[in-house]
């Protein structure tokens, strides 16, 4: 701008001299001409003796003297007007000069407080874990573990749950039910919670903004107890209605817990930690889902008598955490960007950071808060119709997608059948939906360290890849176990070939689609439109999920040795899209992840933010190594 403008000032300094030249020259062309005529008059005069003809020469001088005067005083004010030009070009090029000196200034400014924010995202990052910290996370991930549990609860006593609506069915009509009416009453079982997770999952917003993170958790242990009674007291009841009322209910429990679970802990998670910390989401769910297999075999409550108990005891991680969370402190960004309690949410750093000295979080979160001051309340509506959080939107979106229709709730709702179609026994199958159980607690437990190293990005790349490869061997071992059922080797390999491809499956769903869709979604967005994004997000999760869990027995029995190729295609097109659209997370602030979008123009996101967090980590890198000053805190 100011090169523009001095070359603007000079343009006008150049043609003004050069006019006044011109006109100058023109002028002493002028005078030159006149004086030559003078001078042939004179000597006319000289020769000539008559007085009429002096007269007339005279009179001829004067006139010319005359116009020359005019031109002298025209050339005059000519040359006033260009100096007066020349003293407001002057006082243009100082004025320039200044707004030079003032862009140089601006510029080391800019310098500085890049410089600045560099240090305090050093600072940032070398946040360690604390037992406060540890404690509120725990406490937090009760409602996960809670989400885990119900979800695989249902499995096990698959049968024992079909025998005793049988019995209540032959009680009230005095009839036998058929097989595919008794079919349809537990796929309603199954596919009712999650319609309760749809629910509850879109009115996370509403609650996370009226009741706060730490607030809505509380308030939605009341349905948590609900309906885990509802469900313990069906048998006794004699009523399978009671039993589809309890699992609407945890249901919505469920759905409000993955909702507001994963926004408390990337609230309250220190930048370094945020991608580990974000996976103890995924890990509680694979604890509960674990131990909802574990109880659910018939040596423990698999049993006509104990399956009450086993979904019963729903109630036991509501209680735990209306005990331990009243000690955990609210959200530091809610209480300061949503509800501008700065003193309440430094008491709240305080403890989870167990320092006294957190004015580089709380700079971060203010500087997050004026990047999005446009945004400070969003509702669902705007952030649909919004250009600028739209992509953000679309990824979250279809990120949870890739978890629910990568086919792993098929394997979790009806593993057991699934390995019993393979060849295995009854028991066998129960003992191997164990193993799925136990397989994704490992991964996920190793997926932790992974998820601030490798990155989010990385590591859903590496998961839907594998689910793919392992998708097809699936399908493969059940066509071979169609063409080769006579041969009894064949059917014992082949039974082995399914529950490998299964556990594989389920290996690369810990590594990636597991936890990171939940963590990420809450990573795309600043304060303001989180909540309701996160409440879209968790609604799309639960619709999926509902699809797949009330529609996978018909596709089976449909498409039955080729079940898993939707699956397939569904897997292929997610890893395209992560390849393609979805940015590396890692170790970028709300603030940095929601400018990359920002600038971004609805580009090719993989790629422009690849590039982006290789020259931001190699910064770091280099920064770190040559020892970045700071000063002594103490």
């Amino acid at each position: 701008m100011a090169y523009v403008a001095s070359r603007r000032f000079m343009s006008l300094h150049v043609a003004s001299c050069r006019f006044m030249s011109l006109h100058v020259a023109s002028l002493q062309k002028q005078v030159s001409v006149m004086s030559m005529n003078l001078s042939a008059k004179l000597d006319e005069l000289q020769r000539g003796d008559r007085h009429l003809e002096t007269t007339v020469a005279l009179c001829e001088i004067r006139t010319q003297l005359q116009e020359l005067t005019k031109s002298v005083e025209s050339c005059q004010s000519e040359v006033s007007e260009v100096k007066r030009d020349m003293v407001a070009i002057k006082h243009e090029l100082d004025t320039v000069q200044q707004v030079k000196e003032e862009i140089e200034e601006l510029r080391e400014y800019v310098d500085r407080l890049e410089e600045h924010t560099h240090r305090r995202k050093l600072r940032l990052l070398e946040q360690g874990l604390t037992f406060f910290l540890t404690y509120s996370i725990f406490s937090a991930v009760l409602g996960m573990l809670q989400f885990g549990y119900n979800t695989g609860v249902i499995n096990a006593p698959e049968k024992n749950i079909e025998n005793f609506m049988k019995d209540v069915y032959k009680d009230r009509y005095g009839e036998d039910i058929s097989e595919e009416f008794i079919q349809q009453l537990y796929s309603v079982a199954v596919s009712i919670f999650a319609i309760g997770g749809m629910l509850g999952g879109f009115s996370g917003a509403w609650v996370a903004n009226r009741f706060g993170r730490k607030g809505g958790l509380l308030l939605n242990n009341v349905l948590g107890i609900s309906g885990a009674c509802l469900m313990g007291f069906t048998k006794v009841s004699h009523s399978y209605e009671m039993l589809f009322l309890g699992r609407f209910i945890i249901g919505v429990n469920c759905g409000l817990n993955t909702s507001l679970v994963p926004m408390y802990i990337s609230e309250i998670a220190p930048l370094n930690l945020r991608g580990g910390l974000g996976t103890v989401n995924q890990l509680a769910v694979t604890i509960g889902l674990l131990l909802s297999q574990v109880l659910g075999i018939e040596q423990i409550l698999g049993t006509n008598d104990g399956w009450p108990i086993l979904l019963g005891l729903a109630i036991c991680p509501a209680i735990l955490q209306l005990i331990l969370l009243p000690i955990c402190p609210e959200s530091p960004r809610y209480l300061l960007i949503t509800k501008q309690w700065e003193e309440e949410a430094r008491r709240a750093l305080r403890r989870l950071r167990a320092s006294s000295t957190v004015d580089e979080d709380i700079e971060e979160m203010r500087a997050e808060e004026r990047a999005q001051q446009s945004e400070s309340h969003i509702s669902t509506m705007e952030l649909i119709c919004s250009p600028t959080l739209r992509p953000p939107l679309i990824i979250g979106i279809v990120m949870q997608l890739s978890q629910q229709f990568s086919g792993i709730n098929a394997v979790l709702y009806y593993s057991t059948s699934l390995f019993m179609s393979s060849g295995l026994t009854e028991e066998s199958a129960k003992f191997s939906t164990i193993g799925i159980g136990a397989i994704m607690l490992l991964m996920t437990l190793v997926s932790i360290p992974l998820m601030d190293r490798t990155g989010r990005r990385t590591l859903h790349l590496y998961g839907l890849g594998g689910m793919f490869i392992f998708s097809i061997f699936i399908t493969i071992s059940f066509l071979i176990k169609e063409f080769f059922g006579y041969v009894q080797e064949m059917i014992d390999w082949m039974s082995y070939l399914s529950v490998v491809s299964t556990l594989g499956f389920v290996v690369f769903f810990s590594v990636g689609p597991g936890s990171i869709p939940w963590m990420i979604t809450a990573e795309l967005f600043s304060q303001g439109p989180r909540p309701s994004a996160m409440a879209i997000a968790v609604l799309v999760n639960w619709m999926a999920n509902f699809v797949v869990g009330i529609g996978f027995p018909s596709m089976k029995a449909e498409l039955e040795n080729y079940t898993f190729l939707p699956f397939s295609v569904c897997l292929a097109i997610f890893w395209i899209f992560t390849y393609k659209k979805v940015p590396e997370t890692k170790n970028k602030t709300f603030e940095e992840i929601c400018a990359l979008f920002r600038h971004g123009n609805g580009s090719d996101y993989g790629s422009t933010y690849r590039q982006s967090d290789s020259t931001a980590d190699i910064e770091i890198q280099h920064r770190t190594e040559a020892g970045d000053e700071r000063p002594k805190e103490q």
